[in-house]
């Protein structure tokens, strides 16, 4: 097997998760190991893709469930607490139980929102990418500003910016069943 790189896909456009999913399907098209792991979705409940992932093989987790997006209801305290645990909690799950899998492909959606937020710092995200397999493609997907990922740019191999140029968002429009989540 071939060296796994390295990728980022950030910004503030539409389409970090849906580019990440479209490479984890045709990475199980080409019948490699998937792993997706997801932080700040509550995937069960309101992310209908990962069912399409999950029966097609693809292992999927997810850490940090809540966000203030899907569960306004939720206290700053109450989805801060949740998040401060769960992001290291799924940080130290990575290291101790998917690296050793040796699976092709691992997706780590929304990991660099815990990084955006502070939830995560750049020395946790910077040993999951040391002390990766070496023939293991690494994801991270997420919007954080420049700054805070300028460390990260200048060792992984693919940086991707989706920038926001229009979104139906600006004018009102909530988000769609099917097509936002």
């Amino acid at each position: 097997m071939e060296n796994g790189l390295t990728h980022i896909y950030t910004g503030d456009g539409k389409g970090k998760t849906t580019a990440a999913i479209g490479l984890a399907v045709r990475a199980k098209g080409n019948n490699l190991r998937v792993c997706w792991i997801s932080f700040h979705k509550d995937i069960e409940k309101f992310y209908s893709e990962f069912k399409i992932l999950k029966g097609i093989g693809v292992d999927v987790f997810a850490y940090a469930k809540y966000c203030k997006v899907l569960n306004p209801f939720k206290s700053e305290d109450e989805l801060a607490k949740n998040a401060r645990r769960d992001c290291p909690e799924g940080v130290k799950f990575i290291g101790e139980e998917i690296y050793p899998k040796n699976y092709d492909l691992l997706i780590l959606d929304e990991i660099l929102i815990s990084l955006r937020d502070g939830y995560l710092n750049i020395s946790e995200i910077l040993d999951l990418l040391n002390s990766k397999p070496e023939t293991l493609e690494l994801i991270l997907t997420g919007r954080c500003p420049d700054e805070k990922l300028k460390e990260l740019i200048e060792i992984v191999d693919y940086v991707s910016k989706i920038e926001k140029v229009k979104h139906p968002y600006d004018n009102g429009t909530e988000r769609r069943k099917g097509i936002e989540y």
